[in-house]
């Protein structure tokens, strides 16, 4: 039987969520996804009636096998799953809660179901992403009641305000926040701002698949983060059983973002530019320095209060993870050029996703001498220090992203002036 190895971002969003590209229509997103490598992207956002409309009469089913493909594509390589993000603001245990989940629905009949229910209840066509008045626990149980195997799980888990763990309004476990439903939540969201290994910190999740997903809210952000997997079986009910079971020989490991790079990994307020480690806001009490309000608690912070391992711990059973930086952020950092969008840093990308395949080659795989016939000594080696984990990142914090630095400028002027 064939294995094949695919890449999986199961959550990103559509042109009609706030603050999103305009070209995050399904077309890009299709083509975009061959530039990267990745085999399975979430439609994002199907409860918006005009994007819904768009994947009912632009993707057709593959087979019968719960996944989908743009109609006017010349293969099938690329394969949307139907998945969306809901937020939810409600009351619980006496205080507001905001949270986000990711849903993802076997089949376009079960979507409509669903969307005809929230339609009728809620506001859903305001944005890609609607705010709905629902407890977690109900909405996993409207889902269940119409589809046994829609997958629903906590979407960057850890940010402060919009997740299950969040500083701002979150919980301090998935059964405060999900009650009796707590069972059918098989997996959690990492977040740009932390890793697996963050997530090791707490024994309760030991038993969910830890999954890694962009987010993106344009084209290039598109696998930032995403999931690989070694299925024989390209199908919806195969990646649900993988998630639902933590299935270690099918799920390989996760690409993650540095969470440093994470716009929240640490404390702080961007207003009044302080950014603090831990340490630095229980030195200050929580609050900050400049204004006297409490400062905005980040990742780091909110997962050590929490956690009940120390870090650096390893659970059996984890499922490894790599991280990246985009080739594009990479190439920029290479050449000093302040713009991934520059006119140069564009053009040197296309010439190596030429050479190299797709971007997620390039990254993961392709040895770096091979590399080195493709492209600039400086761009080959600013990629090998990503995957040797050799980088300085400026940590994000309070909605700031963090800064990835590769090399210092004594080195990129000395490389440059090798190369005239």
């Amino acid at each position: 039987m064939l294995i094949m190895r695919q890449i999986l971002d199961l959550h990103i969003h559509s042109k009609y969520s706030r603050a999103c590209s305009s070209q995050l229509n399904l077309s890009g997103i299709d083509a975009t996804c061959r530039t990267k490598g990745i085999d399975i992207i979430a439609t994002g956002d199907f409860t918006y009636p005009d994007w819904f409309f768009g994947i009912k009469n632009e993707l057709e089913e593959v087979g019968n096998f719960g996944l989908y493909k743009l109609k006017k594509a010349v293969d099938d390589k690329i394969k949307f799953l139907l998945s969306t993000e809901l937020a939810l603001i409600y009351k619980d245990g006496g205080k507001v809660r905001r949270i986000h989940l990711v849903v993802q629905a076997p089949s376009i009949k079960a979507v409509e179901e669903l969307n005809n229910y929230l339609d009728k209840k809620y506001n859903i066509r305001s944005d890609g992403r609607p705010i709905l008045g629902m407890k977690a626990p109900e909405l996993v149980k409207l889902c269940l009641s119409i589809h046994p195997k829609f997958l629903i799980y906590p979407a960057h888990a850890w940010t402060p305000w919009f997740a299950v763990f969040g500083s701002k309004s979150g919980f301090n476990s998935l059964e405060e926040c999900f009650h009796d439903q707590t069972e059918n939540i098989y997996a959690i969201e990492t977040g740009l701002s932390s890793d697996p290994a963050m997530n090791w910190r707490l024994s309760a999740l030991d038993s969910l698949s830890i999954i890694s997903n962009s987010d993106a809210h344009s084209l290039p952000n598109l696998g930032r983060e995403a999931n690989v997997m070694d299925l024989d079986n390209i199908t919806y009910d195969e990646i649900y059983r993988v998630i639902k079971e933590k299935d270690l020989k099918k799920l390989k490991y996760t690409i993650e973002f540095y969470p440093e790079e994470g716009m929240y990994h640490f404390d702080g307020h961007r207003d009044c530019k302080i950014r603090f480690s831990p340490e630095e806001t229980k030195k200050h009490k929580g609050v900050c320095p400049v204004c006297k309000k409490p400062l905005t608690i980040g990742v780091m912070n909110r997962v050590a209060e929490l956690a009940d391992r120390p870090v650096g711990f390893l659970p059996a059973g984890a499922v490894p993870f790599k991280k990246l930086v985009e080739l594009d952020k990479i190439i920029a950092e290479a050449l000093d050029i302040k713009s991934r969008q520059s006119r140069q840093v564009q053009a040197e990308y296309n010439s190596l996703i030429k050479k190299g395949k797709t971007e997620m080659n390039i990254l993961l795989d392709e040895p770096l001498e091979n590399l080195e016939k493709m492209t600039l000594s400086i761009i080959v080696e600013g990629i090998k220090r990503v995957r040797e984990g050799k980088l300085i990142v400026e940590p994000g914090f309070d909605g700031q992203y963090g800064v990835v630095k590769i090399f210092s400028a004594k080195e990129k002027e000395d490389k440059q002036q090798k190369l005239l």
